[in-house]
């Protein structure tokens, strides 16, 4: 018997073993179960989601011989015929092959017959989108009046295509792109099945290579079988896709982190010597600096399963968020460039090189080292040194920043009597985080005792008191304080200063002080006098 591929073999026959679109299974069987049967349903979504294989499951539901159902038996005539492609009362058609008004005149026409062997005459039209106007035209009276054996069954790719008269008529069903974990299962399940040996690691590569299409997936499997003879191994995987080992890309983040320029040259050799896509280096690249700004705001984002995720919180604690901006930025630019480079190996070479270069924690020593050379070539006779530049002036492709005073470490508890009325010292001291602590940071405390706290928000502000947060604030304080607290919030406009006003003052303070700094400056007074260069101001920002 000559080899089914796994995307026919593995093809979902009911709705029970259909993957990742619950939404759309749970409408259809409702309305199967309730007999509320439409005329004409739209499924979209990209390629391989299942557009053509619910419109199968839907149709032996239509016929199945035990009767309209949400859960066909599979075993009639009707669902071995559809399941087999050879139902008479099931037509399915290309509507990329079949665009033209006359071939859709002459499906419409057969229409009006009762059908031959099923309860329902089906029409599946795949890539409806594809058909010209004049064909859509012809059949919008019969698409929306259909007779009552008919049923519509349309699937497309590209919906904004679809003039919005076929739109109105349909009942529409958007069908998600499939999850990676998802994915990765269904793999997993297909595996054991088939008897084949398998790493999960190189199951989730395939899964996120699949970018969602599960018919990608499987096709993806099928030739990662046939490559690793018989298995299904990452390292093995890793070469078939060209998909760039993680610890490659944590070896670039840490040598930027060590400022090891060699390091990071070295890891760009070991990658060329691999004969891996820096292109696709890249964009794996970028997808790690998202993880890791994620994990440094939201800090419980991290998953626990994560394989190398004490390496990727010590980078994440390591880096600044300004830092990581600023990478993300640099490499999506240099990948677009690889195409204008030289060779693909030069551009990723220049793009770590950017990386290395441009760090805010070091803008303050290129610009002083610019600002030297300058004032040398400028005025050659003695003068008095100009005060440390500590922002970057416009030449430079970086933020131009000025360091602000250092802020003091919040403060510890104190006993009740010295410190319980102070609510930015309390608020500083409480373990919380997300938008528990914005809410803490935007009220004003009002009254605090024994066992009520009683705090003032603005009604601007009234969006943070939905569910958990005032709960997590009043854990927190209860720790805090030792002691049980009932916390109470009104609404009304603050009378003194919240924390988050006082550190929005404090910013603004240490903005006003950075652009003093820049139009102090010597170097920059002299660059705009003698060159006419201008100080963009939105760039310049305080060293926090």
């Amino acid at each position: 018997m000559s080899y089914q591929v796994l995307a026919r073999k593995w093809r979902p026959r009911n709705f029970s073993t259909l993957v990742g679109q619950e939404h759309v299974v749970r409408a259809l069987s409702h309305a199967l179960a309730e007999q509320r049967l439409h005329h004409a349903y739209l499924f979209t979504g990209t390629r391989g989601v299942g557009k053509t294989t619910i419109a199968r499951i839907l149709a032996k539901s239509l016929n199945c011989e035990t009767g309209i159902t949400a859960t066909p038996c599979g075993q009639c005539s009707a669902c071995q015929e559809i399941d087999s492609g050879r139902f008479v009362d099931l037509l399915e058609v290309d509507a990329a092959t079949n665009t033209r008004v006359d071939e859709m005149r002459q499906l419409l026409e057969n229409a009006v017959y009762a059908p031959t062997r099923g309860r329902f005459k089906v029409y599946v039209i795949d890539e409806v989108h594809m058909l010209s106007n004049s064909a859509f035209n012809a059949m919008l009276k019969t698409l929306e009046e259909p007779p009552e054996h008919v049923k519509f069954i349309l699937a497309t790719t590209d919906p904004q295509k679809i003039p919005v008269t076929v739109l109105s008529r349909c009942l529409q069903f958007n069908l998600k792109q499939m999850p990676a974990v998802a994915i990765t299962g269904h793999l997993a399940h297909i595996l054991q099945a088939e008897g084949v040996p398998y790493d999960m690691p190189a199951l989730s590569l395939v899964a996120r290579s699949a970018a969602g299409s599960m018919r990608d997936a499987l096709s993806l499997l099928d030739q990662a079988i046939a490559h690793g003879a018989g298995k299904v191994e990452e390292a093995q995987v890793r070469g078939m896709l060209g998909t760039v080992d993680q610890d490659f890309l944590l070896a670039i983040l840490e040598a930027l982190q060590a400022g090891e320029g060699a390091a990071l040259l070295q890891v760009a050799t070991d990658m060329g010597v691999r004969s891996l896509s820096f292109s696709a280096a890249l964009q794996e690249l970028g997808a790690l600096l998202t993880r890791i700004q994620i994990i440094q705001w939201v800090p419980a984002a991290i998953d626990d399963d994560e394989p190398e995720k004490e390496r990727i919180q010590a980078l994440a604690e390591a880096f600044s968020p300004e830092f990581v901006q600023l990478a993300y930025q640099i490499v999506n630019v240099g990948r677009t460039e690889l195409a204008s480079a030289p060779d693909e190996y030069s551009g990723f070479v220049m793009t770590l090189l950017r990386l290395h270069a441009f760090r805010p924690s070091t803008v303050a020593d290129v610009v002083g080292s610019v600002a030297a050379r300058s004032r040398a070539h400028l005025a050659p006779a003695a003068r008095p040194p100009s005060p440390p530049v500590q922002a970057a002036q416009p030449p430079v492709s970086a933020p131009v920043q000025a360091r602000p005073e250092v802020a003091p470490a919040a403060a510890p508890r104190v006993p009740a009597a010295a410190g319980e009325s102070d609510w930015h010292q309390i608020v500083a001291a409480l373990a919380i985080s997300g938008l528990a602590r914005e809410l803490a940071q935007n009220c004003e405390l009002r009254q605090l005792t024994d066992g009520q706290c009683l705090l003032r928000l603005s009604p601007k502000q009234a969006h943070l008191q939905m569910k958990p947060n005032p709960e997590r604030l009043q854990q927190a304080l209860a720790e805090y304080l030792g002691r049980p607290v009932q916390l109470r919030i009104e609404l009304g406009e603050n009378e003194v200063d919240t924390p988050a006003a006082t550190v929005g003052k404090q910013r603004q303070e240490q903005q006003e002080r950075a652009e003093s700094a820049i139009a102090q400056d010597g170097f920059v007074r002299d660059a705009i006098d003698t060159l006419g260069a201008s100080v963009v101001q939105t760039s310049i920002k305080p060293i926090v």
